[in-house]
């Protein structure tokens, strides 16, 4: 019983370090995602098409960054998420059709390795999954309103190229994709859960159950 009882006080010590406040120093970490964003600025501001910043994979790094900055831990997880799909639809869609970028490259790839080394500081919880489509629906509607059409940001404006056969129209084809997509970032969660997972005793400081 004592043994026990030492075990759970070390476990809810260990629990509560990691609910506090993330150290100023490590929020610096913060930087590496901002100036990735800004590279990525700074090459959509010589080429044209500025809107492309408004895709997932790009602003994620902009709100990893300031979830880093504010000590926001659910705003660090929702775009710690995006990175795995951000980097998997940009190895698709744009490294094997366009040519390299190296600030396309530091967005995604740079993005997903800062995302996930913060995720063993930060750790991952059940909701952040819901989060995580609270920013995409959000980023949807940003996008639809102030980017170029032609540009289909976050395919907010029309059917994928390729795709149009697969759809009578485009609200058939978006409830579709934003059902797929709810579905992604739920299992993507669930796994980062596996991995690096937030105790219910963070909250309530009694159940250490998954």
């Amino acid at each position: 019983m004592c043994q026990n009882a030492q075990a759970t006080n070390i476990s809810r010590d260990i629990l509560t370090i990691m609910a506090g406040p993330l150290d100023k120093r490590f929020r610096l970490i913060g930087l590496l995602p901002l100036s990735f964003f800004l590279a990525q600025t700074i090459h959509y501001w010589r080429v044209g098409g500025m809107g492309n910043l408004l895709w997932m994979c790009n602003v994620g790094n902009l709100l990893l960054a300031l979830g880093l900055f504010l000590n926001h831990r659910e705003l660090i997880r929702a775009a710690a998420i995006w990175t795995i799909p951000g980097l998997v639809i940009w190895a698709r869609y744009v490294l094997f059709e366009y040519d390299f970028v190296v600030s396309s490259a530091l967005a995604h790839v740079g993005g997903i390795i800062v995302g996930l080394i913060v995720l063993r500081r930060v750790r991952m919880d059940r909701t952040a999954w819901f989060y995580a489509f609270v920013w995409y629906l959000f980023m949807q509607v940003v996008s639809r309103l102030t980017s170029d059409p032609r540009l289909n940001v976050n395919l907010a404006h029309r059917i994928q190229t390729g795709w149009e056969n697969a759809f009578s129209s485009y609200w058939e084809f978006w409830i579709v994709m934003t059902m797929l997509a709810a579905f992604c970032l739920w299992a993507i969660g669930r796994m980062l859960l596996w991995i690096w997972p937030v105790w219910d005793a963070e909250r309530s400081g009694t159940d250490f159950s998954l």
